[in-house]
């Protein structure tokens, strides 16, 4: 357990409050150091003999960590609070905002999950001839190379690579895992004198290989988002930097590899689909690289086509993909933490800023070179922005931050964002969320130190549970007198609507409502509907056959929203025979009316079986002439003695 929190000024570059962060976060805080990576790295030698410290100094981690290796020890916890918190050019005191993020790193690390991934070091090369073959003399060294050239393409006379012509009709999987299907497909005669021959042209050839160079000119990528796609490397030919870039990048992509698993998924909450009919694809929709499939009534993710962009698990309304990488439930967590310690250590209205490594780096360049961060912004840097939804922005409103902002880096999904970003602007308020959008650190300190940030909520909450319970608990918080907040289409609460005059209370809507918000009564003709437990997802709409539902976005902060309300419901009508209560006596009314003057139901009991319950039915249809049950009597069973008697008789 962390006891100690050792401390750099940095040359006297920033001012450290020992004692208040000492009283801020329950450790021990020496006087801070000036020189911990140079002239004191003694005291760093110490601190990491306990094995319980904390070295509040990232820019030297490698020295730290030599030294570790040198004492035969753990690598150090490390924290950096210069350049998010000390280097700043804001007078305000910087103790709370330190206290915070020294509360953050004391949370426990979720683990790492990963898979392994080998590749072999086969390498197909595609591209014109003379620049895919200058790569291939290149890479033939260290991989196993083949190039596909195209038909009519002069072949150079060697055997260091692998030569074939063709077209490639199609590319799936990722790194280690490729698979390709070519048309027209030659290969090499390696026989015979005088210029190399081919085979006769076969289409439909399948070949596997781990790793693709496309250097073809002006063709479109094999795969969508292709930047995100491992073991793919893709060069504009007439860019000698670019393609020697991915030159050396190919050469290394040989050997075992641990490819992170950055989502989870649970398929029983999935409303994807039921019966056939399709409900949710929110996740399909976003998803830039095609690692999200339909697999019947769920979907499923390729974790090696997977890029981790979080999107899928922003928008999912029901929680059947999260992200993992770290759990959503430790996200909440941090920012729980961050705003409590802040405010627990004096200070007041915080302002989250949320980052990917991206933006990590422009608070650093920022800090160094610029005014830095203001005293009252906290950062919390993720791996993936997108993954930060809706319901983590207004958690942190809820927890006590003033306002929210988002500091996406270039590989983020900007669509992804604003929609989430639109969502949570209308349950948390227009004011309190941002999304900065520059790649220059300046004008992100311009951007914070000139905002005005509005008043936190009075008394912040810290909700537990699923993304959707506690999105519903901090809006209570934000909107203690609010009963409903319209929300924009789309979005994954809301109300059902019925139109009454068209129902008919058959009910297949209950029987495909994945989250059960809608129900039935068994002993009455009644559509119920419980509005928190409804996603949205547009699998009821579909599937009625009257159209009679309609969906109204919006979120109900009141306790009805909790409970069963009834939406339709009709008299169930009496059996003629018994009186049992059955049905829906306006559909059975109609029923008959329509099948009145029906040849099949005329005369007998035929029409009157229709107003019957199925007791009834069965036993008017049993009594009935000519009916199916009547078989006469049963024939004998004919034993041994019956055939020896016949035999005797003959």
């Amino acid at each position: 357990m962390v006891k100690t929190l050792v401390t750099c000024d940095c040359m006297g570059s920033q001012t450290i409050d020992a004692e208040a962060l000492a009283n801020a976060t329950g450790l021990e805080v020496p006087k801070p150091c000036t020189a911990l990576c140079t002239r004191q790295v003694e005291t760093a030698a110490k601190a990491i003999a306990t094995e319980d410290a904390i070295l509040c100094c990232t820019q030297e981690s490698r020295t730290f960590e030599a030294l570790a290796e040198e004492l035969d020890l753990p690598a150090p916890a490390l924290l950096d609070i210069r350049d998010r918190a000390g280097w700043s050019d804001d007078p305000a005191p910087k103790s709370p905002k330190m206290a915070a993020l020294v509360a953050e790193a004391l949370l426990p690390a979720a683990p790492e999950k990963a898979m392994d991934v080998v590749s072999e070091g086969l390498c197909l090369i595609l591209g014109e001839g003379e620049s895919a073959l200058a790569a291939a003399e290149q890479l033939a060294p260290h991989l196993g190379v083949t190039v596909l050239l195209d038909e009519g393409t002069e072949l150079p006379d060697t055997r260091a690579f692998d030569i074939i012509t063709g077209r490639l009709r199609r590319a799936a999987g990722a790194l280690g895992q490729f698979e390709v299907t070519i048309d027209a497909l030659r290969q090499v005669e390696p026989g015979g004198r005088g210029d190399f021959t081919l085979t006769e042209p076969r289409d439909g050839a399948f070949s596997a290989c781990d790793v693709i160079l496309d250097l073809r000119r002006g063709a479109r990528p094999l795969f969508p988002a292709h930047e995100k796609r491992e073991g793919y490397l893709r060069a504009d030919p007439g860019s000698q930097p670019a393609v020697a870039a991915a030159i050396l990048a190919a050469s290394h992509l040989v050997g075992t590899f641990e490819k992170p698993l950055h989502v989870r998924t649970e398929p029983l909450l999935c409303a994807h689909s039921r019966a056939g009919q399709t409900g949710c694809t929110r996740c399909l929709d976003l998803c830039p690289t095609g690692a999200i499939l339909p697999d019947g009534d769920h979907v499923t993710v390729d974790p090696m086509v997977c890029a981790g962009c979080g999107a899928c698990s922003a928008a999912c309304p029901s929680g059947a993909i999260s992200y993992d990488a770290p759990p959503v439930d430790l996200v909440f967590h941090r920012v729980q933490t961050l705003a409590r310690s802040f405010l627990d250590a004096g200070g007041r209205a915080p302002r989250l800023l949320v980052h990917d490594a991206h933006g990590a780096e422009m608070i650093r360049l920022s800090a160094r070179h610029g005014r830095g961060l203001p005293a009252d912004v906290i950062p919390m840097e993720l791996p993936a922005i997108g993954a930060f939804g809706h319901a983590e922005m207004v958690a942190a409103l809820g927890a006590g931050f003033a306002s929210v902002t988002l500091l996406p880096g270039p590989g983020a999904d900007r669509e992804a964002l604003v929609a989430q970003l639109t969502l949570a602007r209308a349950i948390g308020g227009e004011d309190k969320l941002a999304l900065l959008d520059t790649p220059d650190p300046d004008a992100v300190s311009d951007a914070l130190y000139d905002e005005t940030a509005p008043a936190p909520v009075a008394a912040p909450v810290r909700p537990m549970g699923t993304r959707r319970q506690i999105t519903r608990q901090a809006a209570r918080a934000l909107h203690p007198d609010a009963e409903t907040l319209p929300l924009p289409e789309g979005a994954p609460y809301g109300a059902v609507l019925v139109d009454t005059d068209a129902c008919t209370l058959c009910l297949a809507c209950v029987s495909l409502c994945p989250s059960g918000a809608l129900g039935d009564n068994p002993d009455l003709p009644q559509l119920r509907f419980q509005e928190d437990a409804c996603l949205q997802c547009g699998l009821c709409a579909n599937v009625c056959p009257e159209d009679a539902i309609a969906y109204e976005p919006r979120l109900d902060l009141s306790d009805a929203a909790l409970s069963q309300q009834v939406l339709n419901e009709e008299e169930p009508f009496a059996c003629i025979e018994c009186g049992a209560l059955f049905g829906v006596k306006s559909t059975i009314e109609r029923i008959t009316e329509k099948l009145e003057g029906h040849s099949m139901f005329a005369g007998g009991d035929k029409l009157r079986m229709i107003q019957m319950c199925d007791d009834c039915r069965v036993n008017a249809q049993y009594h009935s002439q000519n009916n199916p049950f009547e078989a006469g009597e049963r024939p004998r069973v004919r034993t041994t003695d019956d055939y020896l008697s016949k035999r005797r008789d003959h």
